[in-house]
């Protein structure tokens, strides 16, 4: 017969019972070996170290009384059983506690002896302090041994130097310290603080500042350095990392405390250092109070939902506890990760997966007649600057005329969030023409339709699939140059939390017809990530500029002529007045027209303040090869 699966179970907490009731024993023999010994000692010195044979037997008697006492009320507590941790500062004031009430009874017990007092008056308070003495020596020394024994081992673990010693760091130490099957022993400290430096934490040395790193990194053989100074700016951060790599250890990094809100600090949570970090991008989604976005309970669709933004966006929503999520998309292996991503499972057989382009309008007209979205999220686009500007007529196919498809479908819906893009405000490109058309295209369903339409404009997202960060580390990888247009283009970057965020709060505070545009702080120079990228890079890594291609700008823009930078419901947020355009102009658009022609009229398009005729309209007439825009 086989064991039960059960079995190991009840061996384990037959082996735990055993180790509490040693522990207990043990304690109970030390704790009455202290009170007899502190009596013994008291009486002792009372009587200048000469003590008669009755003396001492009465003094052990009033010392063992003494025990019995403390043991019974430490026992009634349940102390022994683990209600405090031993050496805890919680047990220290237990036990001091429990041994003044020893002391005052028996104290009191000698003075209303009717017969000869058994001890002097003064050996249970003094008894009393050495035998605590005696058991706060015992439990230190216990807490020790067991605090070591917790410690990873120097022949697994990897030696660490700790770089800040705030309440991030401190966390961070104690988490390795009392892990024994941990990655990472700390074997020295290093703050800034002057008032830290002659410090010791859980046995750990404070080992100087920033200046003292390779001092540090010599004199305890640490293979790593971990930055573990909160909210630090890009220039500590660098110089850290600088003098760490020059000393030959590893540079790793805490995550700022914005990323590690929802959870108690871990080794787990110790990454490499990102290109945030070193670039010093203030996060603005910290600044950002969230407000309540109304996702809950209502029924929401995300068009290309298998991009970089449209999947964080389904991530965010799934969490907002909404009735329904639709993710609609025209790529199945997108849709095949989005859902193992939310749910662990990508079976594909849920209909919460819609597989369709927003290029058919007939289709998107069915979907939302039969799953009738509360919200819609936009965010199907191409998004590639160069090939769009090579082949402008898909940029006009999908960019305007899928956009023009959605708004018809989402008649009536309650809110609609466009996602648009920084290159719309004075665009120059193809991509900027098409996104500023949408925005417009927008702001005339709002002014048509009865629900709450709106865009959103946000910079380059980092991360994202095809952006300049994810571009660099594929071509360092691959032992190519890095490639930068140019030595002093700058963009506004984002985190794709940072957008999604914005998107989420468009839903929430923006008006009929706006774009809501983010703070974004101060532009980053691309070479400036280029070089940071290089340097992490294991070997070296050449930076060669191409030259800013056809449509690009040197330095982008967040409000275009005439735009005013208004900030009525939050100094992070601006809302921009979108004038509307009429579809029946861009239902006049060729996709097949000559490239160079076909630019110039969006480019028109986006100039034109536009009419607002009644919702109902017919598109022009076109000829058989080309196919027809949607009425909106």
């Amino acid at each position: 017969m086989q064991p039960s699966a059960a079995a190991p179970t009840h061996t384990h907490a037959t082996d735990r019972r055993k180790e509490v009731q040693r522990r207990t024993a043990a304690l109970l023999a030390s704790d009455t070996a202290a009170w007899i010994g502190g009596f013994t000692a008291a009486a002792w010195t009372r009587y200048e170290f000469d003590l008669t044979t009755g003396q001492i037997t009465r003094t052990l008697g009033a010392g063992l009384i003494a025990a019995a006492l403390h043991s019974t009320m430490a026992l009634l507590r349940r102390r022994y059983w683990g209600r405090h941790p031993i050496g805890s500062l919680h047990e220290v004031r237990a036990l001091a506690g429990t041994a003044a009430c020893t002391a005052a009874i028996m104290l009191l017990a000698a003075v209303l002896s009717v017969a000869e007092r058994p001890v002097p008056a003064s050996t249970p308070p003094m008894g009393a302090a050495v035998a605590l003495l005696i058991m706060l020596s015992i439990r230190t020394a216990y807490r020790r041994r067991r605090d070591r024994a917790l410690r990873p081992s120097s022949r697994s673990a990897t030696p660490v130097v700790l770089f800040g010693l705030g309440s991030a760091g401190q966390a961070l130490l104690r988490a390795m310290v009392s892990d024994p099957r941990g990655r990472y022993l700390p074997v020295g400290l290093l703050d800034d603080d002057p008032e830290k430096q002659q410090m010791r934490i859980d046995g750990v040395p404070m080992l100087g500042g920033r200046r003292d790193i390779a001092t540090a990194v010599a004199r305890t053989g640490a293979a790593t350095l971990i930055f573990s100074v909160a909210n630090a700016d890009a220039g500590l951060i660098c110089e850290v990392r600088t003098a760490t790599l020059a000393a030959g250890a590893a540079f790793k990094v805490l995550p700022p405390v914005r990323e590690l809100v929802d959870h108690r600090i871990s080794v787990a949570d110790v990454r490499d250092v990102d290109i945030n970090d070193l670039l010093g991008r203030r996060h603005v989604v910290a600044d950002i109070k969230c407000a309540d976005t109304g996702l809950a309970g209502r029924r929401i669709l995300v068009t290309g939902a298998g991009g970089s933004i449209g999947s964080e966006l389904c991530r965010q929503i799934a969490r907002a506890n909404p009735s329904e999520l639709l993710m609609l998309d025209r790529d199945e292996s997108a849709l095949h990760s989005l859902q193992l991503s939310l749910s662990g499972r990508a079976l594909l057989d849920t209909s919460e997966l819609i597989l369709a382009d927003v290029r058919d309008a007939e289709r998107l007209a069915r979907i939302m007649t039969e799953r009738r979205p509360d919200i819609v999220f936009h965010a199907a686009a191409l998004k590639h600057l160069p090939l769009l500007q090579q082949h402008p007529g898909e940029a006009v196919q999908t960019n305007v005329w899928g956009t023009l498809a959605v708004l018809e479908a989402c008649r009536g819906v309650a809110k609609f969030v466009n996602i648009s893009t920084d290159k719309a405000a004075n665009p120059i490109s193809v991509l900027g023409y098409s996104k500023r058309i949408t925005e417009r295209l927008t702001a005339y369903a709002a002014a048509n339709f009865p629900g709450t339409f709106l865009s959103v404009r946000f910079g380059n997202v980092l991360g994202s699939r095809g952006s300049v960060v994810t571009a660099f580390r594929a071509q360092i990888e691959a032992g190519l140059p890095i490639t930068v247009t140019h030595p002093e283009v700058t963009r506004y970057l984002m985190t794709i939390q940072e957008a999604v965020h914005l998107v989420l709060q468009a839903a929430a505070i923006g008006r009929d017809g706006e774009a809501l545009v983010l703070d974004m702080g101060t532009p980053v120079r691309i070479d400036d990530v280029a070089r940071q990228l290089a340097a992490q890079a294991p070997g070296p890594s050449q930076i060669v500029y191409t030259g800013l291609r056809p449509g690009e700008k040197l330095h982008e823009e967040l409000f275009g002529p005439g735009e005013a930078d208004v900030r009525p419901l939050h100094p992070l947020i601006s809302h921009v007045t979108v004038p509307a355009l009429d579809p029946i102009e861009v239902n006049s658009l060729d996709p097949a027209d000559e490239p160079e022609k076909l630019i110039a009229r969006l480019a028109a398009l986006c100039d034109q303040p536009g009419q607002l005729p009644p919702a109902a309209l017919v598109p022009n007439s076109r000829s058989a090869d080309t196919p027809a825009a949607p009425p909106l």
